[in-house]
């Protein structure tokens, strides 16, 4: 069933809609994502934590949603924004509809908006506090008001917020099939916010791996006896994250092999003495171009940030892997003293070829190096 539905900025632009899903309200930073598929793994990739998301893309729903592409096991968006939302999927995959999967969820969306004019707006004013809501739940002076009290992204710790409550042990591998890993390389995954493709492309070329919360104490993870360090994706600002830094530091000194993607990246970065800002807008999407420094290949990658490491505060024993094509920010680094290195894209994620995957056959390399010694 849909609802009058209200957007409201912090800057008190507001849009009137359509809403579907839960009738409630939420606060979060708006983003758009310029992804023209996958809006079921965007919604559930905890990276998205706290943000409501808005589609460019102008039909959101049309293939429903299946039990095999959620990234974890909720919707980690506080809703999301479409030109049309559509009602009645038609996918041979779809178990359920987006209106369905957003219910199961308590999560609403509002469509019947100008998703244009809200990407202008984002664009020129950077990503913006903002309050989703029915209006049978809120008034748009509420709204407002509930936007300009957010509290934003900046210095917010959500890594520990999304991260696994239990230690657990992964060994299944890539859709469709999921095999199980032969492989013995004992991998510990810190847990920011992971998304399950990262463990199934993790497992599948490296064998088990054992994902622990991200608050888990060095000793605790050195008795797991890793051959590698993966520190992985997540939401939220990487500087109050000290925990993790101070850990990703001792793993440096113990120059065991470390891989690290998304906030993993920026952590890694922070790990290293260089310092990280907030983006005016940030990366989301699924199209962004980035360019490998020694080879000048372009890799057509997903990406979803609002954080980045900043290339001017990289010390010398850190090289620039990869670049952003569309702002020349930084997309990886890699230590020339240490077996450890990271990307600040998606490479599980596929928006074209599987080619940006050969990061993970980089850190295979790593771990079997270490495993001899």
């Amino acid at each position: 069933m849909s609802f009058p539905a209200i957007l409201a900025f912090e800057d008190g632009s507001v849009f009137q809609g359509i809403g579907y899903g839960k009738e409630k309200y939420d606060v979060g930073e708006i983003v758009f994502n310029t992804s023209m598929s996958g809006y079921q793994e965007i919604i559930t990739d905890p990276s998205y934590k706290k943000q409501i998301i808005t589609f460019t893309h102008p039909h959101i729903g049309n293939t429903g949603t299946n039990k095999e592409d959620s990234e974890s096991e909720m919707i980690h968006a506080s809703g999301i924004v479409v030109k049309n939302f559509c009602e009645k999927p038609s996918n041979w995959r779809s178990s359920e509809s987006l209106e369905e999967f957003l219910l199961k969820h308590d999560v609403m969306a509002i469509s019947g908006v100008d998703t244009r004019q809200i990407t202008s707006i984002l664009r020129e004013k950077g990503a913006q506090n903002c309050c989703i809501g029915a209006l049978s739940k809120i008034s748009e002076k509420d709204a407002i008001q509930k936007a300009k009290n957010f509290s934003g992204l900046e210095g917010l710790d959500l890594a520990k917020v999304v991260s696994t409550k239990e230690n657990y042990l992964w060994d299944t591998g890539v859709w469709p099939h999921y095999a199980k890993s032969t492989l013995d390389y004992p991998i510990v995954a810190m847990d920011f916010g992971i998304k399950k493709n990262i463990l199934n492309l993790l497992s599948d070329t490296l064998g088990k791996v054992h994902v622990v919360n991200a608050q888990t104490e060095y000793n605790e993870i050195k008795k797991l006896n890793p051959k590698g360090i993966f520190l992985s994706n997540g939401p939220g600002d990487p500087e109050p994250c000290d925990y993790a830094i101070e850990n990703i530091k001792k793993f440096l000194e113990d120059k065991i092999p470390i891989f690290g993607i998304c906030l993993g990246h920026q952590l890694l970065g922070l790990a290293s003495g260089a310092q990280t800002f907030k983006m005016k807008f940030g990366h989301h999407g699924a199209n962004h171009p980035v360019q490998d420094s020694k080879t000048n290949e372009v890799f057509i990658t997903s990406q979803n940030h609002g954080f980045a490491v900043d290339i001017e505060t990289l010390p010398k024993n850190v090289n620039v892997t990869h670049q952003s094509l569309f702002d020349k920010s930084l997309q990886g680094i890699e230590f020339s003293d240490r077996p450890a290195f990271s990307f600040q894209g998606h490479p599980e994620a596929s928006p074209g070829p599987h080619e940006i995957q050969i990061l993970f056959m980089k850190f295979k390399k790593m771990v079997e190096e270490y495993a001899k010694t």
